[in-house]
């Protein structure tokens, strides 16, 4: 069975090996998520080591899917730190392994992030995707309006330029004044 957790620092840190195989085999399997190929181990251990600093300031949540000890997903919601953007979070890093592909994990982890953002005062949310990518057809499914499309906007795993896809979603309700008092919501 699949189970699910927002991991705090301290779970963070103990993933990380787990998380860098994760990050490892979505970038060796083309995804366009930040990487050019082949993405080092260490490179990937160290950059999830650097996400803990943001999990500490309550500007970045992390989920993980994991089966047993192994991590097969995580997506992760970054939170801006200006007050005229409190009412809003990118989705950031949606990945699966693919062995766990096919199974509803990517959508399941979508709907986790997209509920603590309502939670969370969130009313807005956003993200990029590489265009034409097998992740669009899981927002535009799960009801995400494209907003539009940049080209030439980043190098692919295999270093060719590729254009992103903007995205975005209504969450929750409320004002932008409901959202600051959110905020304070999203650190408990």
């Amino acid at each position: 069975m699949t189970r699910v957790a927002r991991l705090e620092v301290a779970q963070l840190l103990a993933a990380v090996d787990e998380l860098a195989d994760l990050l490892t085999d979505t970038v060796d399997d083309g995804a366009s998520i930040g990487f050019l190929a082949p993405l080092g181990r260490a490179a990937a251990v160290g950059w999830w080591r650097e996400r803990a600093d943001g999990v500490a300031a309550g500007q970045l949540a992390v989920w993980v899917a994991s089966v047993g000890e192994r991590v097969v997903g995580t997506v992760s919601l970054a939170f801006p730190d200006k007050p005229n953007s409190r009412h809003r979070a990118e989705l950031v890093k949606l990945m699966v392994h693919r062995d766990a592909r096919g199974e509803g994990l990517g959508r399941r982890l979508l709907t986790i992030a997209e509920d603590a953002a309502v939670a969370a005062g969130i009313t807005l949310l956003h993200l990029d995707t590489e265009t034409d990518s097998p992740a669009e057809h899981l927002y535009r499914s799960t009801g995400w309006t494209r907003a539009g499309v940049i080209p030439d906007y980043a190098a692919s795993p295999d270093g060719v330029l590729r254009p992103t896809t903007l995205y975005y979603k209504r969450v929750g309700a409320g004002t932008v004044a409901d959202a600051g008092a959110g905020a304070t919501a999203r650190d408990r």
